[in-house]
């Protein structure tokens, strides 16, 4: 079986998206799989040689804030947020698709000003060359990681809430 084969087969999404989904979730799991080892060698050193990893802790909350916004617009596209339908039963399937739609848009124009104000805070953190406390790890760049993330994923919320209108949610 061919990787694009394999990539087909496994994914449900089309086009650019899927390759898109693999590539984030790859980022994903190489951070995970880094987080897992570093946690070992942490633990591993501390037991047995009482000398931890330097800056374990840093590089734990900067893998997490890789691996977080990574998977935030593969989650997004796929619909896998926490959904509330109660009153769905008793609205017609018109309303629905609208207030789907008005939410899709309610949340990529969040995200997007969110966005926004995280590259700012970025650009300013980038400008007074602030880093961590111990490997000195510019911060300014995970702040720019966190503020295109969060770009993807508006684009990936309002995509998929014009996806789901027009071809999702026929009947």
């Amino acid at each position: 079986m061919t990787f694009s084969a394999w990539i087909s087969a496994h994914y449900e999404e089309k086009g650019p998206v899927k390759w898109l989904a693999f590539s984030l979730e790859l980022v994903a799991a190489v951070t995970l799989m880094a987080l897992m080892l570093l946690t070992c060698a942490d633990v591993f050193g501390r037991y047995f040689f009482d000398n931890s990893v330097d800056g374990a802790t840093e590089l734990t909350e900067i893998g997490i804030a890789i691996l977080v916004f990574a998977e935030m617009p593969v989650i997004t596209w796929r619909g896998g947020h926490v959904v509330v339908d109660i009153l769905d039963r008793m609205m017609g399937n018109t309303v629905l698709k609208a207030l789907g739609l008005l939410s899709a848009f309610l949340i990529s124009t969040s995200l997007y000003f969110l966005a926004e104000r995280i590259y700012f805070l970025a650009a300013r953190s980038m400008r007074r060359g602030e880093v961590t406390e111990y490997l000195e790890i510019p911060v300014g760049l995970i702040v720019q990681y966190i503020a295109v993330m969060s770009w993807v994923t508006a684009g990936a919320m309002i995509t998929y809430g014009v996806y789901r209108l027009l071809f999702l949610n026929r009947n």
